[in-house]
């Protein structure tokens, strides 16, 4: 069977099974979506996308001739931007995630209801939108460009490497798609989500922010999902979980790698289904929450190591946003400097106005390892100490320890893996030891801290 409809649709459905052809066709037109092409020998579905340019196509993995995998490697070599959402008749974690590592957008198993196919299409079709209003970003950017400049106030930027990242958030803001923001600690992971909360269609509802590496296994259903009254000893009321508590609004999801393997697979539940049931209950509850996730580590390398889910990686990054190190980004660095030091010295009620030019070469050659929240924290504690009306050198403590700022050559510079660990050492010094305080400080979870220690080796010294 073939059929192309007259008008030019966005839709090509394949499948051996003509009736099913058939039942999709119906549930479409029947929604309000125009007429979808439709094709049951898979030989033809090149062909036919090269001469109409579809959107997105539903492919049956398993067909006579060629099989949907194979036609899904097809596709996405010639035609990346087109959509695939893959139909088995298995439902296969293996099968899920060998066709999103393909390129596949997302997958349905039969027999599937008509709505859940509505939504799925749709919002395969709204990613099509988004990726290609995405693609004009690959080309520097500017300021002056952004349609909503005013939504990123907060967070002072120059660089146009940050004009990128403004544009992306704007581009994702709008649509209701799980957003990953990657990034080294302290390059403003969290701020920038908020942003895209902002600006978004759920900006009256609730923005909610959860440390993902701090939740323990036997915590994690009762804090994410909630429980009833008598669920267990001590349950003497009902309780909303995060996901209830934000909804209608947006989850951040922080150091999503952190979460224990075992825990994992029951956030990718509730985000796929987008239901979830509390403790002690049987009454299905509907969630409408977005999903921002953020991670400084290599997500890819996690997966590769089996310490991250691949299926719920490829199912939270509809949309990906990197946030360059401030190293990456110079022309960042003495604007941000300047706002942090407004800040500070109206909060300690000093009249100071200005950078000393050395120390605002002292910034511009520093690497520093804690980005931006590093940066504010020299600014903070120089303006405590500086007694004139320009920040100098001479108060920035935590500067005239870097001893490789006058050697020019890159080579002489210290490993960035060693001005991280003098920068952790410092926070332990500044909280007598005190891990939980310095974590916080550093702007990652006590986990995080408590593995970077442990790669250290020999325990670092904490002067008392």
């Amino acid at each position: 069977m073939e059929s192309i409809p007259d008008n030019k649709t966005r839709i090509l459905v394949v499948d051996d099974d003509v009736g099913l052809l058939l039942s999709i066709k119906a549930a479409l037109v029947s929604a309000g979506m125009p007429e979808p092409a439709l094709v049951s020998d898979g030989r033809r579905v090149m062909e036919l996308v090269r001469n109409h340019h579809f959107y997105l196509v539903l492919l049956d993995i398993i067909m006579p001739h060629l099989s949907g995998m194979d036609i899904l490697r097809q596709l996405k070599k010639e035609f990346p931007a087109t959509e695939c959402v893959m139909v088995t008749a298995v439902d296969e974690v293996s099968s899920a995630v060998q066709a999103m590592r393909f390129g596949a957008y997302d997958y349905l198993a039969k027999p599937f209801n008509g709505e859940k196919l509505i939504i799925v299409i749709n919002r395969a079709l709204e990613r099509h939108n988004l990726r290609q209003g995405l693609a004009l970003f690959e080309k520097s950017q500017s300021f002056s460009d952004l349609n909503n400049a005013s939504a990123f106030k907060d967070m002072v930027a120059e660089d146009e490497k940050m004009a990128l990242v403004f544009h992306q958030a704007e581009a994702a803001a709008p649509t209701d798609y799980s957003v990953v923001i990657t990034g080294e600690s302290g390059t403003g992971k969290e701020m920038l989500a908020r942003v895209i909360h902002k600006m978004s269609n759920r900006s009256n509802g609730p923005f909610m922010a959860l440390n993902m590496g701090a939740f323990s296994k036997t915590l994690f259903e009762d804090d994410l999902f909630g429980h009833t009254k008598g669920a267990y000893t001590g349950a003497l009321t009902d309780k909303k979980g995060f996901f209830e508590a934000a909804q209608g609004g947006t989850l951040f999801l922080d150091e999503i790698t952190e979460l224990e393997p075992s825990l994992q697979g029951k956030l990718l539940r509730v985000i796929e289904e987008r239901e979830l049931y509390r403790l002690g209950s049987t009454e299905i509850r509907n969630v409408d929450v977005r999903i921002i996730a953020a991670t400084n580590r290599d997500i890819q390398e996690q997966i590769s190591k089996e310490n991250f889910r691949a299926d719920l990686f490829y199912r939270l990054d509809t949309c990906h946003i990197s946030i360059p190190p401030l190293r990456e980004r110079k022309n960042d660095i003495l604007p941000l400097a300047r706002h942090f030091l407004k800040i500070h010295a109206a909060q300690n009620q000093k009249e100071i106005d200005f950078l000393a030019s050395d120390l605002a070469q002292r910034f511009l050659e520093y690497p520093f390892p804690g980005n931006v929240r590093e940066l504010e924290n020299i600014v903070a504690a120089a303006v405590l100490l500086e007694k004139g009306r320009i920040l100098t050198l001479a108060s920035a403590r935590d500067l005239r320890g870097f001893s490789g700022l006058a050697q020019r050559h890159e080579e002489q510079l210290p490993a960035l893996a060693e001005l991280e660990k003098r920068h952790i050492h410092r926070a332990l010094e500044v909280t007598g030891g005190n891990r939980t305080r310095a974590a916080k400080i550093l702007g990652i979870g006590l986990r995080t801290l408590q593995r970077k220690l442990k790669a250290f080796g020999k325990p670092l010294a904490v002067p008392k």
